[in-house]
């Protein structure tokens, strides 16, 4: 557990408090459960007429895992436990023709309308009563214009934020290990609208949050509080080492919880390192995120657009789509003059598109690319794409591609 994710930590705490209220409510002790019993927890989970709230396989498949380890590392420390999880099959989920990715229009439109207050023709609603506009509105475009996952855009420090230079389009960055899925930390890249939206909520909302909690004295009342300095090394961090002293410790090494503890000393009073904040200044729980999109969600419903919702994965999902598209439109420009045996001689120099998605997602690995974020655009070509592309900018080629796709949504509104 000590090298998981703080997420991956909490879904399986969750997970193991179920199994062992499960256990309980059978007056059973967990080193007595026997295979029975797990079996006996899935049924439960799953498909129990007399369960109110049974699940999915995907959300039983959490509860599995988590389990397993459990019970794996548990027979090889304590005489007399056996692994009764060895041998439970994870269930498997249904694969269903839902929507996995929006197009840039709808992903325009769904921020406008669940975060940003507006109607469905745009205009400001004069019934929104939402307080964080800007700040859920730069998230939400820093999760589709980066890529990253929730926690990983959600972990952001200030520190980390590059320097705005002219006549730059993108910045590159690197995701710390430790707030990366798995602790592989990679190279991610910032587009310059979303690094000035970011700067902008900085100085706007975020400045005002700060501001308002430094008067009224919330950051001194912190607990576990650390004071922070600039290491003296680049890409590093001073903090206090419990005895009076200091010590440096490189930002790739500090995870997500410590990094919301870390407070900075300014000309105004104590302030936050982390980047994004609570309405009372207060570093945000990660978790937080999660209500921000059900909220909007819930907006759209009201509004009447059915079937319009979207989640921090499925930004991740689109973000992979729009670059998938960029990608295969930038090959097929630099391979149309070459022969057959140039072109291939060319991907094997530079890979191809699924390997230039692959890195901007930081995936370790090409399959997880194919499989699980464009699997069912596998088998399109270049020359399909194109077709489509002729003359459109980014934004109406994808509309157009995928219109009838019955996996992609796009903007709904245009279609009333």
């Amino acid at each position: 557990m000590r090298n998981l994710a703080e997420t991956t930590n909490r879904d399986y705490a969750h997970s193991l408090a179920l199994w062992l209220n499960y256990l309980l409510s059978r007056d059973c002790r967990w080193q007595d459960a026997t295979g029975d019993d797990a079996g006996e927890f899935e049924f439960w989970r799953l498909t129990d007429p007399a369960n109110p709230a049974t699940v999915s396989p995907s959300t039983l498949a959490k509860d599995i895992a988590a389990c397993k380890k459990f019970y794996a590392w548990a027979a090889g420390r304590y005489r007399g436990v056996s692994d009764i999880f060895a041998d439970v099959d994870f269930p498997r989920a249904k694969r269903e023709a839902s929507v996995k990715w929006l197009d840039p229009e709808a992903v325009v439109r769904w921020r406008d309308v669940g975060v940003r207050g507006r109607d469905l023709a745009r205009r400001r609603d004069i019934s929104w009563r939402g307080r964080n506009e800007q700040r859920d509105s730069v998230f939400v475009d820093g999760l589709y214009g980066t890529g990253l996952r929730l926690t990983e855009w959600a972990s952001l420090i200030l520190p980390e934020l590059p320097q705005p230079e002219a006549g730059r389009n993108f910045y590159t960055c690197v995701l710390s290990d430790r707030c990366a899925k798995g602790g592989y930390g990679h190279p991610y890249w910032m587009p310059r609208e979303v690094l000035s939206a970011v700067l902008a909520y900085c100085e706007g909302a975020r400045a005002r949050a700060v501001r308002e909690a430094q008067n009224a004295g919330r950051y001194e009342a912190v607990a576990e509080a650390l004071i922070v300095e600039r290491g003296r090394k680049r890409g590093t961090v001073s903090l206090p080492d419990g005895d009076g002293g200091r010590v440096e410790r490189a930002w790739n090494l500090v995870g997500p919880g410590l990094r919301r503890r870390m407070f900075r000393v300014t000309e105004t009073g104590l302030e936050p390192v982390a980047l994004w904040l609570n309405e009372d200044g207060v570093p945000r729980d990660p978790h937080g995120w999660h209500h921000t999109f059900e909220a909007a969600n819930a907006r759209i419903a009201a509004l009447g657009l059915d079937n319009f919702t979207c989640t921090p994965q499925l930004l991740r999902h689109s973000f992979a789509l729009r670059w998938f598209s960029v990608g295969m439109l930038v090959y097929s420009s630099r391979l149309a003059h070459l022969s057959e045996e140039q072109a291939r001689d060319f991907r094997t120099q530079f890979g191809d598109t699924w390997h230039l998605v692959q890195t901007m997602l930081g995936h370790r690995h090409v399959e997880t690319t194919k499989n699980v974020y464009l699997e069912p655009f596998r088998a399109l070509g270049v020359q399909v794409l194109l077709a489509h592309a002729e003359g459109f900018p980014v934004a109406e080629f994808m509309a157009q591609a995928f219109a009838a796709h019955p996996m992609v949504a796009t903007d709904p509104v245009l279609s009333l």
